[in-house]
């Protein structure tokens, strides 16, 4: 069987940079064993669920109520449940396996969450999650280009915005996750990095060539008014390379598969 275009399926329904990083997340999902009952930590509008898994998942938790309603007419969950991470309204120990893609770098009670979700979770099941790490802002291409312009005051007050813009709270190395996970019953079995500083500065001018998507979205609901290639080949030309990278030591992005203890 072939293996799927990620990059296109996510290009002709999302902003560039958002469908660049989802698209390479998902082939990380392709080798999972994710057993049922699945939660999704963070589910937002479902796209990358029905993208990224070929089974419905369980449960989708979010606290968002217009995101939950773009998941349930995605129909990739069997449960939507508006709820805060840190309070998930189930029993303890009855999930099998749970995800979280780029959700926890967002959440500033992270540490209650990641308690939540150790006692929701069976002894053994896995939790797969990906964060970016501290690349994230030291990679950034506008703040390298004015320290090197001698703006080093400019450069750090574009990285705080950035980080603000893009709600990033968390960026820990992976000793950090080792950490937090560690006090919440969990284990690292896998983990490396991916996304490479060259993907994240297509990612980084991506927030700012996407935004005429924002008036298509706010009209239509939906980010791509032409989604066909006549539309999008200039775009796909540009970011298959960075789609097409391997998990790289210097990346900007971390995967990890955890596991319940």
């Amino acid at each position: 069987m072939a293996e799927k275009d990620f990059l296109w399926m996510h290009l002709r329904a999302l902003p560039y940079f958002r469908a660049l990083l989802r698209s390479i997340e998902a082939r990380f999902y392709q080798e999972l064993d994710l057993p049922s009952p699945i939660l999704d930590l963070g589910c937002g509008d479902g796209h990358f669920a029905s993208v990224a898994l070929e089974q419905p998942v369980d449960i989708g938790v979010d606290p968002d109520q217009a995101s939950l309603r773009e998941a349930q007419a995605r129909g990739c969950y069997r449960t939507l449940v508006r709820a805060d991470g840190a309070r998930l309204p189930l029993p303890d120990a009855v999930i099998g396996s749970a995800f979280s893609n780029s959700v926890l770098e967002h959440i500033p009670h992270l540490e209650e969450v990641l308690a939540e979700l150790g006692r929701v979770l069976k002894p053994g099941a896995p939790l797969v999650f990906t964060v970016p790490n501290p690349g994230y802002r030291h990679d950034l291409s506008l703040p390298a280009w004015l320290q090197r312009i001698g703006l080093p005051g400019l450069a750090q007050a574009y990285a705080d915005w950035f980080m603000r813009m893009s709600r990033t709270i968390h960026l820990y190395e992976e000793k950090g996750w080792e950490a937090r996970l560690d006090h919440a019953g969990f284990e690292i079995e896998t983990t490396f990095r991916y996304f490479s500083p060259a993907a994240l500065h297509a990612l980084e001018w991506g927030h700012y060539f996407g935004s005429p998507c924002l008036l298509p979205r706010a009209l239509s609901g939906r980010w791509i008014l032409a989604p066909y290639r006549w539309n999008l080949w200039l775009t796909e030309a540009l970011v298959r390379r960075y789609y097409e990278e391997p998990p790289v030591e210097q990346g900007t992005y971390s995967f990890y598969l955890a596991r319940k203890r």
